[in-house]
């Protein structure tokens, strides 16, 4: 048996670009114990399978800072994540660096303009010598302050022979400094007119407002996170020992009775045992509709009473109630990498050194061949290495990812990974289980035909005891319409269930079987009552037939309604291009009628539980990327068969544990909305992929050939990565 591997999501701090990202996940890679890690640099975070008896936290810490990165571990007792707080201090520190930078530049760039006039040089008092040290003296808190990160990282990169984002601006600004500044201090040595201090300056502010901006922007990225939190109550109204009390939510406990009035949250998932209302479930669910709740309904925690006050018995709490899991889950799914990222990944790993060869080629070139100096020389040098920017790269994939996911959750869509994400806009087939999914899983008995002289109530009483026993849905149709019917169960000596069939047993002395026609036949079903099971199959009605002692006592008749939204979604994925399958266990003629009035063409019909998952097997032999979507335990397997598995958020937790994706509100229409979602984000990775590379493919030459100026490459440096998380918040846009 493979052993079950722990799983880590833990704070990075250091990175700034894609090598970094490379870099980590490499050095976490190559410790014995860990089988696998993703960096991502839009969260800053560090997801991490390993072996708890092969390897430790504090083991992971030391690696990671030994190739130059902090590997945060987050206090216990912390209120807030550790990821967000470390990104709201980073945030803080860049502000802080940008504002010192800004008020030294502005009056470096000033300075430097006036002294290049005619009439400073005529009439300051100052001499140009007097003038160069003022500006050298101004540039150095700009550089060895604001600019303190840069070199910091460069040294920590140096250390470990590697070369990142913070290499090509340390190597780019310090040699315009280190040259300005030898000017300046030992003019007899290089006796040059030029000093280059306006330069260095403000290509460490560009930056830094790139970083600011950044910043800022990769925090609304994570908006859907905070906003998911913020659903969460601090205190709850509890019910205990015969008096009411506020208390902390983290001291409610399972079966406390909570007690919520008109206007508030609902604190914990629970059922409601006193009382009626309506809820906003949208905030968790995203159904834009109140949704009636009464006495034994289900409320989530996170959502909102409206209208009237309600008693319930919390079901789970803390960590175990849905909103939890959802944060989890979109925390999670927002950490994955998408294969589409792969390519970056490559491409990062020799980003940086290819860019630092071509900076010295390109030096070489102009200052031997082309002749121009070493001044000039030096300056497209700066520019190649200033231009070249890694920072996109890396963000282009993950900052996508985060916010599609933090839409996807919005809407109503949990996503469990980024693969998944990807995966489901290439869908060619997808394949609907009836019940619960096209329909609204419950089921209702319809026609009761009693046959061979049995009584109704006799053949409901019989049919509905022994139906008690059993969890499918067709047999609690059953036996809630005996409880409307008013009439008494009685008790079964044994009882036996034939899986997607049946179930039979022993009521009084009497041998009772109701289930499919195949399972309770005998020769009154053969004869003479086909017709009246294919007239109600025709009608889309399920027929349950009911044996005594092995004589036909009757047919029961079970429809389950079409949701309201599962022929307008089925209609939008058929105009999609996508083949839609109805699989259900129903007899071919209640199945047709279904999907008749769904508007599914193809329909698999008598399909056993086991058998799901070797039909979505069969579909893609055929060569189709098959999706499913399914509800209940049965279909779990299926789920976890298809390319991607669709679970419906009404059902149950297996279903939803073993699917790639879950549509909370349960309605096919959002199913729409996940591909649209899909093909979005897709289309934002590949948008800002093109900027990213074509920045560079087109930056790195004109730098080379001495058309860019290093402030202007500087600026276009800055505000690239800026450009590529905007370009992913407009997927917040989506509804």
């Amino acid at each position: 048996m493979e052993k079950k591997l722990d799983i880590l999501t833990l704070p990075v701090q250091g990175m700034t670009c894609a090598s970094c990202v490379a870099r980590v996940e490499k050095t976490l890679k190559n410790v014995e114990g860990i089988s696998n890690a993703s960096v991502n640099l839009a969260t800053e975070q560090a997801t991490i399978e390993f072996d708890a008896l092969q390897v430790s936290v504090e083991k992971m810490q030391s690696v990671v800072a030994d190739a130059g990165y902090t590997l945060v571990v987050p206090r216990q007792d912390a209120t807030q994540t550790s990821a967000e707080q470390l990104g709201s201090q980073h945030t803080k520190n860049v502000k802080h660096e940008l504002l010192f930078s800004v008020s030294l530049t502005i009056p470096i760039m000033l300075l430097s303009m006036v002294s290049m006039m005619a009439w400073y040089v005529q009439h300051s008092p100052l001499s140009m010598d007097a003038t160069n040290k003022i500006l050298l003296i101004l540039t150095t808190p700009v550089l060895f302050i604001s600019g303190k990160r840069f070199f910091k990282g460069f040294w920590s990169a140096t250390k470990h022979v590697t070369a990142d984002m913070n290499t090509l601006v340390a190597v780019g600004t310090g040699s315009a400094f280190a040259y300005s500044a030898a000017s300046v201090l030992f003019p007899e040595w290089l006796k040059s007119p030029h000093v280059y201090f306006d330069t260095t300056a403000t290509i460490i502010t560009l930056i830094l407002l790139g970083k600011f901006l950044e910043a800022r922007a990769k925090s609304q990225a994570s908006d859907a996170i905070r906003k998911l939190m913020g659903l969460q109550s601090k205190t709850a109204r509890v019910f205990r020992n015969g008096a009411e009390r506020d208390l902390p939510i983290d001291d409610v406990l399972v079966n406390d009775i909570i007690i919520v009035r008109p206007g508030e949250r609902i604190p914990v998932d629970g059922v409601i045992t006193k009382g009626s209302t309506t809820i906003d479930e949208s905030p968790v669910t995203g159904e834009s509709l109140p949704v009636e709740k009464r006495d034994a309904d289900n409320v989530i925690g996170g959502t909102i009473n409206k209208n009237g006050s309600i008693e319930f018995r919390a079901t789970a709490v803390g960590k175990n109630t849905l909103l939890a899991h959802i944060i989890k889950l979109v925390e999670k799914a927002q950490g994955s990498k998408a294969p589409i990222q792969s390519l970056a990944d490559k491409i990062a790993a020799v980003f940086v050194p290819t860019v630092i060869g071509i900076a010295l080629v390109t030096f070489a070139l102009w200052y031997v061949v082309g002749g121009i100096g070493f001044t000039h020389s030096l300056i497209n040098f700066i520019a190649v290495l200033i231009i070249a920017c890694p920072c996109a790269l890396g963000l282009a994939t993950p900052t996508a990812i985060m916010v599609g996911t933090g839409t996807g959750a919005r809407l109503g869509i949990l996503i469990k990974n980024a693969e998944s994400l990807e995966r489901i806009h290439n869908i060619q087939t997808i394949v609907l289980d009836k019940t619960g999914t096209i329909t609204e899983g419950k089921p209702s008995v319809t026609n009761v035909v009693p046959l061979n002289g049995f009584d109704e109530n006799e053949l409901i009483r019989c049919a509905a005891s022994l139906e008690k026993k059993s969890e499918h849905p067709l047999a609690k149709a059953i036996v809630e319409y005996a409880e409307k019917k008013g009439i008494s169960l009685l008790n079964v000596d044994w009882f036996e269930s034939t899986t997607g069939t049946g179930v039979t047993g022993s009521i009084q002395g009497q041998k009772v079987a109701v289930g499919k026609s195949t399972f309770a036949d005998d020769s009154h079903f053969r004869n003479g009552n086909e017709q009246l099971i294919a007239q109600l199959a025709s009608e889309g009605k399920t027929p349950v037939v009911v044996s005594i002692d092995e004589k036909a006592a009757g047919v029961i008749a079970i429809a389950d309604a079409i949701k309201p939204s599962s022929r307008e979604a089925i209609d939008q994925l058929r105009s999609m291009n996508i083949n839609v399958i109805m699989m259900t266990g129903d007899n071919e003629r209640a199945a047709n009628a279904i999907a008749t009035q769904a508007g599914v063409d193809r329909v698999i019909a008598q399909v056993l539980p086991h058998e799901k998952a070797s039909q979505i097997k069969s579909l893609q032999a055929d060569g189709n990327v098959v999706a499913m979507v399914g509800d209940g335990i049965n279909d779990a397997p299926a789920l976890a068969q298809a390319d991607v598995g669709i679970a419906m958020g009404t059902g149950t937790d297996i279903a939803m544990d073993a699917a790639d994706m879950t549509l909370m509100n349960g309605e096919l229409t959002t199913l729409v909305h996940a591909i649209k979602l899909s093909s979005a984000t897709l289309r934002t990775i590949k948008q800002n992929f093109f900027w990213a590379f074509v920045y560079n493919v087109v930056g790195i030459p004109l730098a080379a050939l001495g058309v860019l100026n290093p402030m202007i490459a500087a600026a276009a440096m800055a505000f690239s990565s800026v450009s590529v998380v905007s370009n992913s918040l407009r997927l917040r846009s989506l509804s």
